[in-house]
């Protein structure tokens, strides 16, 4: 048996394989965060390119003959990547976005944490929401969803032929828009009960100027709001499912649209 034996064509169709799962997977969350080594992160990429390049394999003489072809090429996987990374942060962009929201209506706004997949700071509120999302994303099986959102790229969109459209970017403008009316959805409940809070100390202090209203204030909103989080964790789970349920057609749309 010759060793060395190998047939160009095939070498060139897993390369251009694992460079596509190495190039989007590294760029998406979870798959890519900045917790996992990237030791780790290389060896899955590889795993899945060794398990997945029978079924799914790009021909070998799509790869390009000349370094800018291939510059070019790696440049549109690199786009690609963050395209897909863009819609599955925008879910915790809302999130964080209504924890903020709420954790200013509980007069939470001064304490703020470190959000370890984005390295950015935000309230502490927006860090419990954007870690219970994560074990919710995880659980109903968003992972597997961004997997096989990166298998339907291979029919979509071969090597080198992204294409950056201006239906590309009313696709991302729509689905933008979309995380604030889900902010506001996430912390309605929290908004509405802190309102009537608002209100009724209003009234009291208006009743009975001697009552020291803002001593009973801040202890009464927040154990309010922290009533009505059983509310915003039930809310938060169906959104999550519905944001899941949606993701693939909005990735297949998209891929689509930049193919």
């Amino acid at each position: 048996m010759d060793l060395f034996n190998v047939d160009p064509a095939r070498l060139f169709s897993f390369l251009l394989t694992f460079m596509r799962f190495s190039i989007i997977l590294f760029l998406l969350p979870f798959f890519g965060a900045s917790l996992l080594p990237n030791m780790v992160k290389a060896a899955l990429c590889l795993l899945l390119a060794v398990a997945l390049w029978p079924k799914l394999a790009f021909s070998g003489t799509m790869l390009p003959a000349t370094p800018w072809t291939l510059a070019l090429m790696f440049l549109g996987e690199v786009i690609m990547g963050l395209l897909l990374n863009i819609l599955v942060l925008l879910l915790f962009a809302a999130v964080q976005s209504a924890g903020s929201i709420m954790g200013f209506s509980m007069g939470f706004s001064l304490m703020n944490s470190i959000d370890p997949m984005t390295g950015a700071s935000e309230s502490g509120l927006g860090h419990l929401m954007s870690q219970v999302t994560t074990m919710l994303f995880l659980s109903l099986n968003g992972h597997l969803v961004l997997l096989s959102s990166v298998a339907q790229s291979f029919d979509l969109v071969p090597p080198g032929g992204l294409l950056i459209n201006p239906a590309l970017g009313e696709h991302l403008i729509r689905f933008t828009g979309q995380m604030f009316v889900m902010a506001l959805k996430i912390a309605a409940p929290i908004m509405a009960s802190i309102f009537l809070v608002d209100l009724a100390l209003a009234l009291v202090a208006r009743a009975a100027p001697q009552m020291n209203v803002l001593f009973i204030g801040f202890p009464l909103k927040i154990s309010v709001g922290f009533l009505f989080m059983t509310l915003v964790f039930a809310a938060l789970g169906i959104y999550v499912d519905q944001f899941i349920a949606e993701l693939g057609p909005v990735f297949r749309l998209v891929l689509k649209g930049a193919g």
